[in-house]
């Protein structure tokens, strides 16, 4: 009937399926530092993304354990709080997307969802 008050895209899924895709290409933007994708799906990680990031960087205790809790991955959890989280110097706004052009075969919009600042990874900081 209406659509008010509906919020996010459901990407012809089911809600468990929808959380999955979530969580997956978060933690494959952890992981990688960017990644490509529709440009639907980097709009709808974008902000619990953003949010994760910002409970990391409070870096306590109770933080980490959200974070890890909302990733669904301990070890990629303990990075984003200890290894990325620190070398964001800003208070917002930490990922960018960048339209990359169509993909062949459904013209389905593209883009680049990446972090705004250098990431670097702990093997190059030793």
């Amino acid at each position: 009937m209406h659509r008010h008050g509906y919020k996010g895209r459901k990407f012809g899924r089911e809600t468990d399926q929808r959380t999955a895709l979530t969580r997956g290409l978060m933690r494959s933007l952890f992981k990688y530092k960017s990644i490509d994708t529709t440009m639907a799906k980097a709009k709808e990680i974008r902000r619990p993304a953003e949010k994760l990031i910002t409970l990391a960087k409070r870096g306590d205790l109770a933080s980490r354990r959200l974070v890890i809790a909302r990733l669904d991955d301990q070890a990629m959890g303990n990075e984003l709080v200890d290894v990325i989280a620190p070398q964001i110097k800003r208070d917002s706004g930490y990922l960018r997307i960048e339209h990359t052009g169509y993909r062949r075969g459904d013209n389905a919009e593209m883009a680049t969802i990446s972090f705004v600042d250098e990431i670097k990874d702990k093997k190059e900081d030793k």
